[in-house]
């Protein structure tokens, strides 16, 4: 989706979606995943929990962006007065 722009309505409704369906979802993953690791050092088991716990951003970092602004698009009670 690197090319597509998605509106800020349908950013805020995947945001939910991807919050309360797919984190979920990747949680239960990567515990999954990281439960089958080897036994490592704390410091080293750490800093994986942390490397998975913010790789779920990064690629879905447009639709999370403005979300908690408000609409640029909705119109504005300036506009109106006019």
């Amino acid at each position: 989706m690197a090319g597509t722009k998605l509106s800020y309505k349908a950013r805020r409704r995947w945001s939910l979606v991807i919050l309360l369906i797919g984190l979920p979802a990747y949680i239960v993953a990567a515990i999954s995943l990281i439960a089958w690791l080897p036994d490592m050092h704390g410091v080293v088991t750490f800093l994986v929990y942390v490397i998975v716990g913010f790789a779920w951003m990064l690629p879905l970092k447009f639709v999370f962006l403005g979300v908690g602004q408000a609409d640029p698009d909705a119109p504005r009670p300036e506009d109106d007065a006019r």
